[in-house]
């Protein structure tokens, strides 16, 4: 066994001891699929901390040819599956870490010509018997190898977009780089499967990628590979069952990655740290200051700002992932620079509707800090405003709620469109921003005769409080407003709700720019 050749698999099996472990075996039935075909060769694009590496182990331990896994996969899901026998240990790994590689490098060339030198001297190593040409290049190497082991490898690189990151604005760099990939895989007989991961999709020049050979998976389109991008809803409401923890807090903390199929998705870093301490924290964001955040949303594209105050009140935007480059350093437009977001993690994109939102209560945190940090102001107000507008709800206070709301609407008029529907629900959920401490939000709960436009249910621990009913008008009347929850029906749609209710009508007078509310008691 060597360091890239062959890896031991110890690490795998340190990922089987550990207390929490999830398994994701069956990612290996779609690798053995694509395996030896003209499909093998699969990029998978990820945030950081969302098992990339771990599932890169499990491959190695599965595939090496210098190992015996038996015991490490006998009762995991893969083990029942017909093709579980014919590739287990059969052929030679190459596991590169691209990161650790750069880590010691100050070039681009002085990366590769390490990368090459090491793995050549480990395949001489593993293979003395094969007179190989002293004059023979990395790529002959290769070729050699193959024709004496008989053996295809599967090559797995991990961080491979590392570069890109780090070297950003080097586009010579990245240049040889990818001339390098393309190279050493493209059209090679000794490919039986290349694994790539990483944060970025892979980066175009132009309309067209230097390694068009590979079939990507990302975060705005996982494909057959979304099972295993990050933990499901009932992975995580077992692991709740299992260890005792508030299954719906979880959800509110770390769910939210809706992709595609109406399929939820979870951070495993964080899920694991919650059950780990027993305590619901930003365990994700800690991997990363908040300057990487602050440092996109400031950029200078004109409606920006505004659509990431509307994801911040929870609304979803519609966005074009096209033009994206699949680098962070060239943007054209917001969009761009919101798909960059979703590749890293802090925006949730769904494929079907495409749409962008900002997924749990975690990555909300990171947004406040960096829009504090920016000093926008009436954003920043608005929600530290929300818990009081939200007592004046309880009290009954009409006029206070009324009040509360137009302050928030008149102080963000340079963001919302000030007479648009959609920017009142958006004033509202800032306004009530608070209240996602207490409760879950439901938007347009659907019921007997259309929607609602806000439902507020009290969480497990705040059952002692009202839940919310919030009607939304537009130059109409509050008393109106309230007769329309009663007339379609709202109410019926919480039938499994059993405590106290309060109706909220908010109403805004187009005219002259004012809001009122009417708050009513309703005993189901």
């Amino acid at each position: 066994m060597g360091n890239f050749l062959n890896p031991s698999n110890r690490d795998f099996q340190i990922s089987l001891n550990s207390e929490i472990y999830v398994d994701k075996s069956e990612l290996l039935i779609h690798t053995n699929r694509l395996f030896d075909t003209t499909r093998r060769f699969i990029c998978i694009s990820r945030p950081r901390r969302f098992g990339k590496t771990m599932a890169a182990k499990m491959m190695a331990a599965y595939y090496g040819a210098d190992a015996n896994s038996h015991e490490l996969f006998k009762d995991l899901k893969i083990a029942q599956h017909p093709s579980y026998e014919k590739h287990l240990n059969q052929t030679n790994v190459l596991m590169i870490n691209i990161q650790e590689f750069l880590s010691l490098s100050t070039t681009v060339e002085e990366l590769l010509d390490s990368l090459k030198n090491k793995i050549t001297k480990e395949l001489k190593a593993r293979y003395p018997e094969v007179e190989y040409d002293q004059a023979a290049d990395f790529i002959q190497v290769m070729r050699d190898t193959y024709a004496h082991s008989k053996k295809p490898f599967v090559i797995l690189i991990d961080e491979w977009d590392c570069l890109f990151r780090e070297f950003k604005d080097d586009l010579e760099s990245q240049k040889k780089y990818l001339d390098f990939l393309r190279l050493w895989l493209k059209d090679q007989a000794y490919i039986g499967l290349a694994y790539m991961t990483g944060i970025l999709p892979i980066k175009k020049y132009g309309s067209h990628s230097a390694l068009n050979m590979f079939k990507e998976y990302s975060m705005t389109n996982p494909g057959r590979f979304l099972d295993y991008f990050g933990f499901s809803n009932d992975e995580v409401e077992a692991l709740c069952y299992e260890h005792d923890v508030d299954f719906s807090e979880m959800k509110n903390w770390y769910n939210g990655y809706f992709i595609e199929r109406g399929k939820p998705m979870y951070n495993p870093k964080s899920v694991v740290s919650a059950l780990e301490d027993d305590l619901f924290d930003s365990y994700w964001n800690k991997t990363e200051t908040f300057e990487a955040l602050r440092n996109y949303i400031m950029l200078d594209f004109d409606d920006l700002r505004d659509k990431v105050t509307l994801l911040l009140a929870g609304l979803k935007l519609d966005l074009d992932i096209h033009s994206f480059s699949n680098d962070m350093r060239t943007f054209n437009s917001a969009d761009d620079v919101l798909t960059l977001l979703i590749h890293l993690g802090y925006l949730s994109y769904n494929f079907e509707m495409k749409t962008a939102r900002i997924p749990n209560e975690e990555v909300k945190l990171e947004f406040i800090t960096s829009m504090k940090n920016l000093k926008w102001n009436n954003v920043i107000n608005a929600i530290n405003a929300s818990n009081k507008l939200l007592q004046a709800i309880w009290n009954h206070d009409a006029e206070a709620v009324a009040k509360g709301v137009e302050k928030v609407h008149e102080e963000n008029t340079s963001i919302l469109a000030y007479n648009d529907e959609n920017s009142l629900s958006c004033v509202i959920s800032l306004a009530l921003y608070g209240a996602k401490d207490y409760y879950t939000i439901i938007r347009e709960l659907p019921t007997g005769k259309g929607y609602s436009d806000l439902v507020f249910l009290p969480r497990k621990k705040h059952q002692d409080m009202p839940a919310l009913v919030v009607e939304l008008k537009w130059d109409n009347t509050v008393e109106g407003a309230i007769a329309q929850v009663k007339k379609k029906n709202y109410i019926s749609a919480l039938d499994e709700y059993e405590g106290n209710l309060l109706l909220v009508g908010i109403n805004y007078d187009k005219k002259n720019k004012s809001h009122t509310c009417i708050i009513e008691s309703f005993a189901k």
